[in-house]
């Protein structure tokens, strides 16, 4: 979902001497791998003696960029990720959406040497800019079989910071290469085929590969003019709007995405209730300045 706020906005806003209140977050990753003969037996208990994942590489990004997906073709580095475990045109991929404005970190994490165990990736920092996390690691040895998570959410629908998310992760085939078990020889795909599941597909069971759990460990405002406490609830709403967590008296406008103000009222201290029923579905930003000189901006969503 898009969450860039447009520049005729922005300009009003600035006008004003509005500044935009930002975060910054910082995450933490744990792949815990439960990957292993008893979980998804090989025929004839051929389970590989080498079993492994490449580093469990991604990055944080908004949605503007999709860096692999299932049902998508494979990118060049998303390919050698899948059949080398090689992350060098990945991370050109990676450094080109960050040049590009469209991602932000580059994730470089560990790579696991047996294939059970834990992955555990620190000081993930991202911004309210880039809300999206994608990750992805080679299932080793294989033909070209992976684990990943694509463009997972780390804001809420009230633009808040997710606390924590877990989710169980499966094999893929990056449809690159054709063959059917672990140590197949190099048989490329041609042409390539989209990237689909392997869950219940042999050698996999449908016992999930292993555990993913991002965790929140901080938040920096980064914004110098933001009100401490505000709430804006529900988000997205229908009828009405509750105002809540300022300290003093303040002054709410509301402008719409053309940068036309629709709303102008004086709000009482701690909280406040708004009729929004009468405003067309859209996406507006709501500028409380309190009269201590303190202000912010939060988007709005209107069902």
């Amino acid at each position: 979902m898009k969450r860039k706020i447009p520049l005729t906005v922005l300009s009003i806003l600035a006008t004003l001497g509005v500044a935009l209140s930002q975060s910054e977050a910082t995450y933490s990753v744990n792949y815990s791998s439960t990957w292993s003969q008893s979980t998804h037996p090989h025929p004839g208990g051929t389970f590989p003696p080498n079993a492994h994942y490449s580093k469990l590489v991604g990055a944080t990004h908004n949605d503007q960029v999709v860096f692999l997906e299932a049902g998508a073709l494979a990118s060049p580095g998303i390919k050698d990720v899948a059949e080398l475990g090689n992350n060098t045109v990945f991370f050109s991929e990676v450094n080109t959406a960050i040049t590009g404005g469209d991602a932000n970190t580059l994730i470089d994490g560990p790579a696991l040497g047996t294939s059970t165990g834990e992955i555990d990736i620190a000081d993930i920092v991202t911004t309210e800019d880039y809300p999206l996390m994608s990750l992805v690691s080679m299932i080793a040895p294989s033909p070209d079989w992976i684990i990943h998570a694509n463009s997972i959410e780390l804001l809420d629908i009230n633009g808040d910071w997710v606390p924590t998310i877990s989710m169980d992760l499966y094999p893929y085939d990056a449809g690159t290469d054709s063959g059917l078990d672990y140590t197949s020889p190099n048989q490329a795909t041609n042409p390539a085929q989209p990237i689909s599941g392997l869950q219940g597909v042999a050698p996999f069971s449908n016992e999930k590969m292993g555990t993913l759990t991002i965790t929140l460990e901080s938040v920096l405002n980064t914004g110098d003019n933001d009100l401490d406490g505000l709430r804006i609830y529900p988000n997205p709403a229908s009828n009405t709007i509750t105002i809540a967590g300022y300290l003093n008296a303040a002054e709410l406008e509301v402008y719409n995405v053309l940068g036309a103000r629709v709303v102008q009222r004086k709000l009482a201290a701690g909280q406040s209730q708004l009729d929004i029923s009468n405003l067309p579905s859209g996406v507006y930003m709501f500028r409380l300045q309190g009269t201590d000189g303190s202000s912010t901006v939060k988007k709005v969503v209107k069902r």
